[in-house]
């Protein structure tokens, strides 16, 4: 009898030490945040992925109480600061406001990665996407690009695509626009927008194929002509130019926005995160804001994102292994 009351009395000491010892975890829960929050951009400050940082670092301070702070750690094409998010404590004082880059592309271009975006993050939410735009000068007599394609197969050595730097997607969309035509597009890689901008106003390049963001007031004016956009439906702000689908050319490829965690961040902090990101986008003053940079909403659980990262990475690790693209 004695025996049983001892181990009774063991028994509930474990388990009264194991509710004690869970207790901060699920008290720290309760009460996040409890401190300011660091949203970690993986890109310098003044990009749009900084501006959608800090739009959305707004909303959420305002919604929980706390600061949501924006700290630029750009470098290695998003992957020092992406890598920061994965190494931090998964206590939810540390997110990331991450792109398709280092979450996706970067772990087919890189020799080595610091971290493995599969395993070492976890997903928060899904933010917007930026389409790719082929865009043209206006000399160019193609209507369209399935016109500049046919017109690129029949004459090749008269047109030049840009693009604004080996490994961006800009430069994979090309290689897959490439593959998917069967046609061998002669291209010049630059360091950015602004100065392939420049060339191809100047007509020293024919085409390019870049993030819509910097080309809207170009595109709107008739300064360029836009000859199809790589999303999978058109781009509200210039519904005129039609998507490369609707052309039939197989093609989709957008620079998406997500936030993301350490892995091992608590369910309850992800989905109150993901309920407030939703509702800041979604609204009407979300969505017009977000077209400003170029960006059109895109969100939902952060199944979601997980799902877009893996069919992603199934698209572009075929994209990037054919055409054979390395990065140091």
């Amino acid at each position: 009898m004695q025996r049983r009351t001892f181990q009774t009395v063991l028994a509930t000491a474990c388990l009264a030490a194991g509710f004690a010892g869970s207790a901060p975890a699920l008290a720290q829960s309760g009460n996040w945040p409890a401190k300011p929050v660091r949203i970690v951009v993986p890109f310098p400050a003044g990009g749009s992925t900084d501006l959608v940082a800090r739009f959305i670092a707004q909303g959420l301070s305002e919604k929980f109480g706390q600061a949501f702070i924006v700290d630029n750690r750009g470098g290695a094409g998003g992957n020092i600061g992406t890598d920061a998010v994965a190494k931090a404590a998964p206590d939810g004082y540390t997110i990331g406001l991450s792109t398709s880059g280092p979450l996706v592309n970067n772990k087919f271009l890189y020799k080595e990665m610091p971290f493995n975006s599969d395993k070492d993050l976890a997903p928060i939410a899904l933010v917007c996407e930026i389409p790719l735009v082929l865009t043209s000068n206006p000399k160019v007599p193609a209507k369209n690009l399935k016109e500049f394609i046919q017109q690129a197969k029949a004459n090749p050595d008269a047109y030049t695509v840009g693009q604004p730097g080996n490994g961006t997607i800009g430069h994979l969309a090309l290689e897959q626009l490439s593959l998917v035509t069967d046609t061998k597009l002669s291209t010049v890689a630059y360091r950015g927008d602004t100065p392939a901008l420049t060339d191809l106003l100047g007509g020293s390049i024919q085409a390019l194929s870049a993030p819509i963001t910097a080309f809207i007031p170009n595109l709107a004016s008739g300064k360029l002509h836009g000859l199809a956009v790589t999303s999978a439906t058109r781009y509200p702000g210039l519904p005129n130019i039609p998507t490369a689908k609707e052309q039939g050319i197989d093609m989709v490829a957008t620079v998406w926005f997500a936030i993301v965690g350490p892995a091992g961040l608590s369910p309850e902090i992800i989905k109150s995160l993901n309920t407030e990101i939703n509702n800041i986008v979604s609204s009407t003053y979300g969505k017009a804001k977000l077209q400003t940079y170029g960006a059109v909403v895109n969100v939902g659980p952060p199944t979601l994102l997980r799902k877009m990262m893996d069919e992603d990475s199934k698209k572009w690790q075929k994209v990037i292994a054919t055409a054979k693209v390395t990065l140091n």
